[in-house]
């Protein structure tokens, strides 16, 4: 005979969330093979590798994002994955590859510089230049008027705006307990967008100020090239040798053209503005090579799958994914090769250990994400919805959920729910057996500027991991430091198995991940 329950114990169950009425449910013995197959036996360290050392720098549209591709189409399928492609998502515009780069200063004495070539820029025309330097300083329009017919044949120093200071803080660091208790506790923020950002006074001055500055730079761009001169040394973000790099020009096929530009360490670009503001003649020795792919304007996608094997649930799907693409000064290992090797790893994991999910898994390696997440953006707009009118899909309704990695190449310490309060008890059971790992923290908070935001857009489930910083935003992101020896070995191993462990839970539970209300629609601006 069934006890009866007060009133008030039926009120409270009734009033509570379907999400909160019962435990979730997980398995052990998956869970066991895979962190067994994942830090006995990984693979992580040898992907990562491929993709940085061997593949190099993977610029949007370059033969080495070209190269990573097809290794990473080619090794999904020797995993046992089905359906592995290079999937087009659309129109991007050029490719853009460095053959050759050098700069030295050659009087008042030798010394060789540190310099990268900004992105879709051009050669140095006829091979290397040697040329006297012009220091070109104009905070208004105004100001170009002072160097006309001074210019031609001359290479050209901008001043650095923030000189280097002493930094008494460490480059590399963990989130502390502290850290992690501050994301817990925090309320759910909604995504960002330029439609709901509120914008204070000062922001609002900065903002104008950027955009004055952007106006300006593009004219002296045209009055460079109208009084003729020979070449660019911009101070690149960065101290102790590291420089973070940016493009010199759009990509666009019609893109109008520009000079050679180098962005340099400011070390380098400050000596030398020295000696030129103190009258020594100083002479710069430099040469880049570059080429333009222009036959194929498209951009790419890698994907694979793991099939399903419920019969009712394998047309359902739960995605994971990283972007490919880098920047170009170094060979973008901790943004994001250490991403794509740990997704990589994570399903090679789920098939060495022979587990069957239920719904089907695809991975998605990103191409494009750093100009604009674009390979993300077109993938949902071609297969689920697109934001600005938000006309579903039918595989809309098909998807379990996604899962992303990007902020570096830290251990995971936790997941951002993106305000979706229904997932927080879920991922709190499934982060339980990795706490001794230091995965723990779930946050409503939204956290966005990678692919993740995408699916979010149209009010998909998707997320990204909470990752240690580790020197992320102090030394590798976008910078000439980005490199294998960055990576962490211990913490992609981590990072690898927490991850196939999310990816296997979403397959194997009874329902779709829970989502928030459908979004309204949103002008591209504000995407």
């Amino acid at each position: 005979m069934h006890k009866l329950l007060p009133l008030a114990s039926l009120l409270a169950l009734a009033a509570a969330p379907a999400w909160a009425q019962a435990p979730e449910k997980t398995d052990a013995a998956a869970l066991a093979k895979i962190k067994d197959e994942g830090m006995n036996r990984s693979k992580v360290m040898e992907t990562a590798f491929y993709l940085t050392d061997v593949c190099g720098p993977r610029l949007a549209g370059s033969e080495g994002l070209a190269r990573a591709n097809a290794w990473s189409q080619k090794k999904l399928a020797e995993y046992g994955l089905a359906n592995a492609a290079v999937e087009p998502w659309g129109d991007f515009g050029r490719g853009w590859d460095i053959d050759k780069s050098y700069v030295a200063m050659t009087k008042p004495y030798y010394h060789a510089l540190i310099g990268v070539p900004k992105a879709w820029t051009p050669s140095t025309p006829g091979g290397a230049l040697r040329k006297q330097v012009v220091v070109v300083r104009a905070t208004t329009e105004a100001d170009l008027a002072k160097y006309q017919g001074q210019l031609r044949d001359k290479i050209v120093l901008l001043p650095v705006t923030t000189p280097p200071q002493p930094n008494f803080e460490p480059d590399a660091k963990r989130l502390s307990a502290d850290d992690l208790q501050k994301l817990a506790d925090a309320p759910a923020t909604a995504p960002m967008t330029a439609a709901n950002r509120p914008v204070e006074p000062a922001t609002a001055e900065r903002m104008a100020a950027m955009k004055t500055a952007r106006e300006l730079r593009a004219k002296l761009a045209d009055m460079l090239i109208a009084e003729g001169a020979a070449a660019v040394l911009s101070p690149g973000r960065g101290t102790d040798g590291t420089v973070f790099t940016t493009n010199g020009a759009p990509y666009a096929a019609d893109a109008k053209p520009v000079l050679p530009e180098l962005e340099m360490s400011s070390e380098d670009q400050l000596r030398l503005i020295r000696l030129a503001d103190a009258g020594i003649p100083v002479e710069v020795e430099m040469e880049t090579k570059t080429h333009f792919q222009t036959q194929d304007l498209k951009g790419y996608n890698v994907v694979a799958e793991i099939p399903g094997t419920d019969r009712k649930l394998k047309s359902e799907v739960v995605m994971l994914g990283g972007h490919l693409d880098s920047w170009h000064a170094a060979t973008g290992a901790t943004d994001n090769a250490a991403g794509c090797a740990v997704m990589m790893e994570a399903v090679r994991i789920l098939k060495a250990s022979g587990l069957k999910p239920r719904r089907t898994i695809r991975i998605a390696l990103w191409g494009e994400e750093e100009e604009g997440l674009h390979g993300s953006r077109n993938y949902v707009k071609n297969h689920f919805a697109d934001p600005a009118t938000m006309q579903l899909k039918p595989d809309h309704e098909k998807l379990a959920g996604y899962f992303n990695l990007d902020n570096g190449a830290g251990k995971i310490r936790g997941i951002y729910a993106q305000g979706n309060e229904a997932v927080k008890p879920i991922f709190t059971a499934w982060l339980a057996p990795f706490a001794d790992m230091g995965a723990t923290t779930v946050t409503l908070r939204n956290t966005g500027s990678t692919d993740h935001v995408a699916f979010d857009a149209v009010g998909l489930p998707g997320f990204q991991f909470i990752q240690d910083g580790l020197d992320y935003f102090a030394r590798t992101h976008h910078s000439n430091q980005d490199t294998y020896d960055r990576l962490v070995a211990d913490d992609l191993k981590q990072a690898s198995v927490v991850v196939a462990s999310f990816v296997y839970n979403a397959a194997m539970r009874d329902q779709k991940l829970p989502r928030k209300p459908l979004p309204v629609p949103t002008p591209p601006r504000a995407q």
